[in-house]
C-alpha cells in the first residue's frame, strides 16, 4: 500500500498474517515435542518432562485460542504481533533453564522469534525483541538446571564455552536479524514501487484509450439522434402554420442535427487518428515528450545525429511515453539552462541521449539510480523526492526492451546523461504488431 505522496503506507506494511505465526508455532511445539521425547524415553536423560511439556502445552493453548477467536486472513498489528513474539521467545527461554541454558546446544533457535520480527516488523520493534532475547540468553549463561546427561553423572561445560554459546546467540541475532530485515525491507520497496508503476502504466493506457471511448460513443449515441431528428421532422409537417410549438420543434430539429454533426466529427477524428495513434516514428515521439517541458524556461535543443536507413516507427507505447516524459521532466527540472536530447539510428539500435546542464548525479548514489526511493531531492520537495519517478521510467522502458544507463558529463558538476537505447528489431516487430493489429 502506497500513501498520498507514493511511499509505502507504515500501518499496511507491518501487519504480519495471524495464521504465519500459528503456523510456524505449530512447527516448533511438534520441535519441542520430539525433542523432549527423545531425550527423556530414548537416551533415558534425567529431564522434567512434566515441567516441559507444560509450557509446550502452553504454546498449543495460545495457538488453538487465537486459530479460534480470529480468522486465518486476520493481520495482527504490529504491537500485538510482537506481543506474541515476545511470548514464544519466553516460552523458549524457559525450556532452556530447564534443559541446561546456553550449555544446550538448541539455545541458538533463540534468534528465530529475532529474525521473524527482522522480517515484518519496525525496526523500533526488532530492536526490542532483540534486546530482551538477548537479556534472556546473558541470565541463561548464569541461571539454569543442570543440562540433561547420562544418568549418575554430570556434564560440565567450562565456562569459556558458556561465553562462546552466548556470543554465538548475541551474533547470530544481529547479524541474522540485520540481513533479514534489509532483505524484507527492500522486497517491500520493490513491490509498492511495482504496484506504483502499474497504477502509471493502466492510466497511461486510459489516457490512449479514449480515443476509442470516442469513438464508441459517437456509434452509440448515433441512433437515438437519429431518431429524434425524425420524429421532430414529423412533428413540424404535423403542426403545419400551427406557431404555438412550431418555433421550439424547429429548435429540437437543429439541435439534434448539430449534435449528429458533432458526432460525426468524432467519428471521423477516430478513424483518421487510428494509424496515427497506432504508429510514432521516432521523431514523433521525441517531439511528443518534449512538448509538454517547453514553457518551464529552461530551452529544449533536439540535435539528431547520425541515421542510417529509413526512420524507425513502432507501435505507441504509452509505458514508453510515459518513461521518456519523466527523463525529459527530471532533466529540465535540474537543468540551469538548457537540456539537450541527442538521437541517433541504424541497423543495429535507435538510440536517445538526455542531457541536462544542471548539477549532475551524485557521486554516492549514481551507481543505485533507477531503485526505488532512492533520490537525493528533498522530501518536500514538490517532486516528492523518493526516486519512484526514475524507476518507474526505467522499469517502463524495460519492458519495452531499451537498457537505460545514468551518468554524468566528463567534466565534474557539468550536468547528467541518461542514454536509452532499444534494438532496432524491437521497433521493427513493434511495426509488424501494429500491421496485424490495425
Amino acid at each position: 500500500m502506497l500513501d498520498r505522496l507514493g511511499r509505502p503506507d507504515p500501518q499496511q506494511i507491518h501487519h504480519l498474517r495471524l495464521n504465519t505465526l500459528i503456523r510456524l508455532r505449530w512447527l516448533a511445539i511438534f520441535g519441542q515435542s520430539a525433542a523432549v521425547l527423545i531425550v527423556a524415553y530414548w537416551l533415558e536423560f534425567p529431564l522434567p518432562v512434566s515441567l516441559c511439556f507444560s509450557l509446550i502445552a502452553l504454546s498449543a493453548w495460545l495457538n488453538l485460542f487465537l486459530a479460534f477467536r480470529y480468522p486465518a486472513t486476520h493481520r495482527l498489528p504490529p504491537h500485538f504481533a510482537l506481543g506474541i513474539l515476545l511470548f514464544d521467545a519466553l516460552q523458549l527461554a524457559g525450556l532452556l533453564y530447564m534443559t541446561g541454558g546456553l550449555t544446550n546446544p538448541f539455545s541458538l533457535l533463540m534468534t528465530v522469534p529475532v529474525v521473524i520480527s527482522a522480517t515484518s516488523l519496525p525496526a523500533r520493534s526488532t530492536l526490542l525483541l532483540g534486546l530482551v532475547v538477548i537479556g534472556m540468553a546473558s541470565l541463561l549463561g548464569f541461571f539454569h538446571l543442570q543440562l540433561p546427561w547420562f544418568a549418575g553423572t554430570e556434564l560440565l561445560m567450562p565456562f569459556i564455552y558458556v561465553a562462546g554459546m552466548w556470543m554465538a546467540v548475541v551474533s547470530s541475532i544481529a547479524f541474522t536479524a540485520i540481513y533479514a530485515y534489509r532483505v524484507a525491507e527492500e522486497a517491500r520497496l520493490l513491490a509498492n514501487a511495482l504496484s506504483a508503476t502499474e497504477l502509471i502504466l493502466q492510466r497511461e493506457q486510459h489516457l490512449s484509450a479514449l480515443d476509442g471511448l470516442a469513438a464508441a460513443a459517437a456509434h452509440e449515441l448515433g441512433t437515438p439522434l437519429a431518431t429524434i431528428a425524425l420524429v421532430a421532422k414529423e412533428m413540424e409537417r404535423a403542426l403545419g402554420a400551427d406557431s404555438r410549438f412550431r418555433e421550439d420543434v424547429v429548435l429540437l430539429r437543429s439541435q439534434s442535427e448539430r449534435c449528429r454533426e458533432i458526432l460525426k466529427r468524432l467519428t471521423s477524428l477516430s478513424s483518421e487518428g487510428e494509424v496515427h495513434m497506432a504508429r510514432l516514428p521516432f521523431t514523433s515521439l521525441i517531439e511528443e515528450v518534449t512538448a509538454p517541458h517547453r514553457d518551464f524556461g529552461i530551452r529544449i535543443v533536439l540535435e539528431p545525429g547520425q541515421r542510417e536507413g529509413p526512420e524507425p516507427v513502432g507501435r505507441r507505447n504509452p509505458g514508453v511515453i510515459y518513461g521518456l516524459g519523466n527523463l525529459v521532466e527530471n532533466a529540465v527540472d535540474f537543468a540551469k539552462e538548457a537540456v539537450v536530447l541527442q538521437w541517433h539510428w541504424n541497423a543495429a539500435r535507435v538510440e536517445l541521449t538526455v542531457i541536462d546542464d544542471g548539477p549532475g548525479f551524485p557521486a554516492e548514489i549514481i551507481d543505485r539510480i533507477g531503485e526505488p526511493y532512492m533520490s537525493k531531492r528533498p522530501a518536500g520537495d514538490s517532486g516528492g523526492g523518493l526516486g519512484l519517478g526514475l524507476f518507474i521510467a526505467k522499469t517502463l522502458l524495460e519492458r519495452s526492451g531499451a537498457s537505460v544507463t545514468f551518468g554524468n558529463a566528463a567534466e565534474p558538476g557539468k550536468g547528467a546523461i541518461v542514454r536509452v537505447t532499444w534494438p532496432h528489431d524491437a521497433f521493427l516487430s513493434s511495426q509488424r504488431a501494429a500491421e496485424l493489429t490495425y
